[in-house]
């Protein structure tokens, strides 16, 4: 799977898609496919807010437990209540239904720190 040229990337394979100064985000193709099947997310209440780089949910798979890291600061305005019955849907549809939350950034310019989809794809190449 291609990732989307559009969104904004972590080095801990996070996703983020910035509209109308709210922001999703999710984990990538690659995070999920590495992990396995997903078998539980654990998301943030709405209204938590978090620093950039601090935990915020856990995704739980057949193979392992991994934190999820927020990778710019802000309050979070809302979960996908779907992945709580259908954990599965991150798997299907990282980049679609499987988002986790919204977020309002407390400091956009962090946004500018995050990796373009060709740095993310050097990343995971290099990675192999």
């Amino acid at each position: 799977m291609k990732n989307p040229s559009e969104l904004k990337y972590s080095k801990s394979h996070e996703w983020v898609r910035a509209e109308n100064g709210i922001v999703t985000v999710g984990i990538t193709h690659h995070a999920q496919d590495a992990l396995g099947d997903i078998v539980f997310v654990e998301l943030p209440a709405v209204g938590k807010s978090l620093e950039a780089n601090q935990p915020f949910g856990v995704v739980e798979s057949i193979k392992a437990v991994s934190d999820l890291y927020l990778p710019f600061s802000g309050k979070i305005t809302e979960v996908n209540s779907v992945l709580v019955d259908e954990p599965g849907t991150v798997n299907s549809d990282p980049y679609g239904k499987g988002w986790m939350i919204k977020v309002t950034p407390a400091k956009p310019q962090e946004l500018d720190t995050l990796l373009s989809v060709d740095q993310y794809d050097n990343l995971v190449e290099s990675s192999h």
